[in-house]
């Protein structure tokens, strides 16, 4: 083979040999040099100068397989002709962190065979369990293009999957990443699909049920269109990014995670199909079940309780559609092997005051100080961790509920979140008012008297965000008025706060402009 630079000018021959029509034969490998692209992607990106393309018979978003020292990985190659020199191949962070420095291996590489199963589904027949689970693989390997991928999602989108396909890949998914085992213990989780502002609900749940004495390793997922996941959340208190082992080893002692998912392997596909849905705005129906219970089956639950926000400007928008996410949740846990119960919830409206990572911790610190907080925190909260404390024995059927505000009311879901929050690297005596919040802001006052009939859900979201959230993690909105509240004219409706003045400036005027709530007085029209 040949080594280094000037590969353009020669006719490769022998084995894997490079025909004049530029087209690449499967197996030919060539030597070159790493060059480390600060670029941090979650793409298995390779790229090369054009002229080694062209000796290669290569075409950008072809595909070639990288070989290091101690592992290989299947790159999608992008060309360029400043970047990188000829002989040099430039990596992005998350391959070079795997492949390093030094001299490696280009072997060319032919489409994935899955191809054709994309454009199986693009038809909209069904696909075999064979033919999902080398889909699956050939996603987490970097196998697919960003088009390709582009082209499974839409086509899950406008044709779906049935049951049977929904399970190969949820147990595809599982496979091609780590999981969890404990051993035979019985293991708890509950996960809310989202779509509802403000639903930190999971800061209250976890130590409750832990407090109780089961175990629940819940792994949780930062925003992709919201004002704050989970883990962007309780990262403003301790360290979401835990291993493995670390989740295993904590849930076995504290009882209880609060870990971002991203931060290990866990159904990694997922990852993947999301990146691409963010720019589509998409979410099939069909890939929520699988990534859901994915997930949870990695993390080896044996019992889930499922929030289903229901509301408008959710994901949810409607009772058929929130039954339809239920059954088929129920009847996926059963082919799994999982328990799962479905609480379809109200989300009319953005639950407690809280919305964005910093605001909505301190809210849920101060519900587990016991400090006032908006009944629909508590109440939400405690209905599902009582639904689990009852599926796992701890208390009867109907009085879950019941202990589960007792368990917040003696302060035994405080301390154990204290214990969490050490476990996790965090300061264990933090209290709500050490929570770090935005210190710009702005109050929001109503421009006339009556009273609130809508607030929107979507709306709040994009001003939180606007204002900086989920990114900057001081951001976001504190609302006082809700549904039914009563306004006088230059009451303060809501406050956004900031971590920097323009971000605040411009948060401003989108709510100005916008208008979140809607303000109605008792005399709708004169006639």
């Amino acid at each position: 083979m040949w080594r280094g630079v000037g590969v353009d000018e020669k006719l490769l021959i022998g084995r894997g040999a490079m025909t004049r029509d530029k087209t690449a034969l499967v197996g030919l490998a060539m030597d070159f040099k790493t060059k480390h692209l600060d670029i941090d992607s979650t793409r298995n990106i390779a790229v090369m100068h054009e002229k080694d393309l062209e000796a290669l018979g290569l075409h950008p978003d072809d595909r070639v397989k990288i070989i290091g020292k101690k592992t290989s990985i299947t790159c999608i190659v992008d060309s360029t002709e400043t970047m990188v020199q000829p002989g040099m191949v430039g990596l992005f962070d998350n391959v070079y962190e795997d492949i390093g420095d030094g001299t490696i291996q280009v072997q060319t590489s032919s489409k994935p065979r899955s191809i054709t199963h994309i454009k199986k589904k693009m038809e909209g027949d069904e696909l075999t369990t064979d033919e999902i689970n080398e889909l699956v693989v050939d996603m987490v390997s970097g196998s697919l293009s960003d088009i390709e991928l582009t082209a499974y999602v839409t086509s899950v989108a406008i044709n779906g999957m049935n049951i049977r396909e929904i399970k190969d890949l949820t147990l595809a998914m599982v496979e091609t990443g780590d999981y969890l085992d404990f051993e035979g213990e019985d293991i708890f989780d509950f996960h809310s699909i989202g779509g509802v502002p403000g639903n930190k609900i999971t800061l209250l749940i976890v130590p409750i049920v832990a407090a109780a004495g089961l175990k629940i390793p819940k792994t949780c997922s930062r925003a992709i269109s919201s004002a704050g996941g989970t883990a962007d959340i309780f990262e403003t208190v301790a360290d979401v990014s835990l291993s493995i082992e670390d989740i295993k080893n904590q849930t076995n002692t504290v009882g209880g995670t609060i870990a971002w998912g991203g931060g290990v392997k866990i159904a990694p596909a997922d990852d993947i199909i999301i990146r691409v849905e963010y720019p589509l705005s998409i979410d099939p129906f069909s890939q929520v079940l699988a990534s859901v219970m994915a997930k949870k089956k990695a993390v080896g639950a044996d019992f889930l309780v499922m929030d289903i926000p229901m509301g408008e400007g959710t994901k949810v928008a409607n009772e058929e559609m929130a039954q339809k996410y239920a059954d088929h949740f129920i009847t996926l846990g059963r082919e799994i092997g999982m328990t799962v119960q479905c609480a379809i919830t109200y989300a009319g409206q953005p639950v407690g005051n809280a919305i964005g990572p910093a605001l909505e911790m301190r809210e849920g610190l101060k519900a587990l100080e016991g400090k006032a907080v908006p009944g629909s925190v508590i109440r939400k909260a405690t209905n599902i961790a009582g639904r689990i404390l009852e599926m796992g024995g701890k208390a009867d059927k109907g009085k879950g509920t019941e202990l589960a505000k007792e368990l917040l009311k003696n302060g035994k879901a405080l301390e154990k979140m204290k214990e969490i929050i050490k476990a996790q690297r965090g300061d264990p005596n933090i209290t709500s008012d050490d929570v770090y919040i935005g210190k710009y802001s702005q109050n929001i006052l109503a421009p006339r008297e009556g009273y609130i009939d809508m607030v929107g859900n979507r709306e709040m979201v994009r001003i939180a965000r606007e204002a900086g959230a989920p990114r900057d993690k001081g951001a976001g909105i504190m609302l006082y008025k809700k549904i039914g509240s009563r306004v006088e004219e230059g009451d303060i409706m809501f406050s956004i706060y900031a971590d920097n003045e323009r971000r605040l400036e411009d948060a401003v005027a989108l709510a100005q402009r916008i208008q979140p709530l809607r303000i109605e007085g008792m005399i709708l029209e004169w006639v």
